[in-house]
């Protein structure tokens, strides 16, 4: 039983981990920009821009 919480609580908090270290700590933006959801439209339109 405990494992149907813990699983996707740690995958969370991976996907949180991993868009602050690759936003803040590699791009050198700032931490409110991670939460922004412009940003990660933006990023979303670089990627599948045609």
């Amino acid at each position: 039983m405990a494992r149907h919480f813990v699983i996707p609580l740690l995958l969370v908090i991976s996907l949180l981990g991993g868009m602050i270290a690759g936003y803040v700590v590699v791009g050198k933006h700032s931490l409110e920009d991670v939460f922004n959801m412009a940003t990660w439209r933006h990023v979303f339109d670089l990627v599948f821009a045609p």
